[in-house]
């Protein structure tokens, strides 16, 4: 219970914390709970489940090992966060830390809730803290991406809202197990429409071509801080509730209905989030449209609900979180550095900033899902998968492979290379080459031994019966 409750009193007691001690308060509180899952996960074996009851009829919570393996990548990255902004002064704001706290709990119940309903709560409870964090830390221009955000979030929600009602009624069960074994299939129809509101609030999450315009416009104008967490975890949910919940619980009829249209959205969010990357002069942006073409490869895959490609998804979920956090880091610091994110102004870093020339060409090669990477194994196979299933979408999804290259090295050398155009650039600060070297040795670690992960959460995702 204490794994679930403890960002929610960290949350509470930030609050009150003198400005003077916030930085070091979010950076001990998230230690403290990525320590705790740590721990939580030794003693855990991967083929049990724990439930939690506190006597509440919508709101029962159980943990089995893809319910760890995202706590371990929630926790993981909000520590990441605090300390790659360690030298910035959102971090000594009161309410940006109770604010990332009260999220970081929100997204832990997500990922363990054992019913419909609570799902659904604690989806909606994710949305608040992010939505403030945009609106009190934002850019001067955020209106406009507020707004958006509002009202993508606002229908999405809105369709998840009226799926559940329905899927309760129809299943007369709310626990994952009760509707697990119900027989949706038998409801025909009705079953294709209500798995429908919970695409529609994923396609929204993810996001999926054409639901994604909202996605830019947030992430340039937040500050990095937050678009490290809204990339790097909090679209995860989506993807995790498509996994864990939607596909098993709708296998059949309805998955069989929505299969090719979601395939679809997803392989044009690859080709048009790469082409669109390649255009961008604002680099931030560029990473923007670069991780809309990533995540739209693995909804496709994900949708061919295949046992062993899930697996894999998984490792490509993790791969997607290591290579946001690094890339919107280094988007930050150039930044925060030189007051600009436009290509065309940039130049010569890697000389005058040797370290930071060099931990952003790793990750750079690290996005480019070079061999012995989390990204090269992940992508190899969610490509080999969508082949397999039609020759068609197994090319235009390895486009991904040559279009990345293109954008991605560009976004490298061009700020990177070429005259100076600064007199001066500070280098990296500890706490921002720690991280920049923590993602690195992460994602090659999981390139090198990817069945550390994919054998742990193997147990808890389900065989595909049709």
């Amino acid at each position: 219970m204490a794994l679930i409750l403890l960002p929610l009193v960290f949350s509470l007691v930030a609050w009150f914390i003198p400005s003077a001690f916030t930085r070091l308060f979010g950076l001990l509180s998230t230690a403290i709970t990525l320590v705790w899952s740590i721990v939580a996960v030794c003693c855990f074996h991967a083929d049990d489940q724990l439930y939690v009851d506190l006597g509440l009829r919508f709101v029962r919570f159980s943990i089995d090992s893809l319910s760890f393996a995202m706590i371990l990548l929630t926790n993981a990255v909000f520590l990441l966060v605090f300390l790659s902004n360690f030298t910035t002064k959102i971090v000594n704001d009161n309410k940006f830390i109770a604010l990332a706290l009260l999220m970081q709990f929100g997204l832990i119940g997500v990922f363990t809730t054992n019913t419909i309903l609570g799902f659904y709560i604690f989806w909606e409870l994710t949305l608040l803290p992010i939505f403030l964090i945009l609106y009190w830390f934002g850019s001067f221009e955020k209106p406009r991406a507020l707004l958006q955000f509002f009202l993508y979030t606002l229908l999405g929600s809105l369709a998840m809202l009226l799926s559940v009602i329905g899927l309760m009624h129809a299943g007369n069960e709310i626990t994952y197990e009760g509707l697990l074994a119900a027989d949706l299939n038998s409801l025909g129809n009705t079953s294709i429409i209500l798995m429908g509101g919970f695409l529609f609030a994923f396609a929204v999450k993810i996001p999926l071509f054409p639901f994604h315009t909202w996605q830019a416009e947030t992430y340039t104008k937040a500050p990095v801080a937050g678009t490290m967490l809204l990339s790097a975890i909090m679209l995860k949910m989506a993807l995790f509730g498509l996994l864990k919940w939607v596909l098993p619980i709708f296998d059949g009829v309805a998955t069989d209905f929505w299969r090719w249209p979601i395939i679809t959205l997803g392989l044009i969010g690859v080709v048009y989030g790469a082409v669109i990357a390649i255009r961008q002069s604002d680099i931030k942006t560029l990473f923007a449209y670069a991780s809309l073409s990533h995540l739209g490869l693995i909804a496709a895959a994900l949708m061919l609900n295949d046992y062993d490609t899930n697996q894999i998804a998984v490792v490509q979920i993790v791969n997607h979180s290591i290579v946001s956090i690094g890339l919107f880091l280094a988007a930050g610091i150039i930044e925060q550095r030189l007051g600009t994110r436009q290509l065309g102004e940039l130049g010569g870093i890697a000389k005058i900033a040797p370290r930071f020339g060099f931990w952003f060409a790793v990750l750079t090669f690290i996005s480019l899902s070079v061999p012995f990477t989390a990204g090269f194994i992940g992508e190899f196979f969610l490509i080999k998968a969508l082949f397999s299933a039609h020759a068609v979408t197994g090319f235009i999804a390895s486009t991904t492979l040559v279009l990345g290259a293109v954008y991605m090295l560009r976004a490298y050398q061009v700020p990177m290379f070429g005259p100076s155009k600064f007199a001066s650039f500070q280098d990296l600060h500890w706490s921002e080459w720690l991280v920049f070297a923590i993602l690195s040795v992460a994602a090659i670690y999981l390139g090198l031994a990817p069945q550390c992960l994919t054998d742990f959460v193997a147990h808890s995702l389900t065989q595909p019966t049709h």
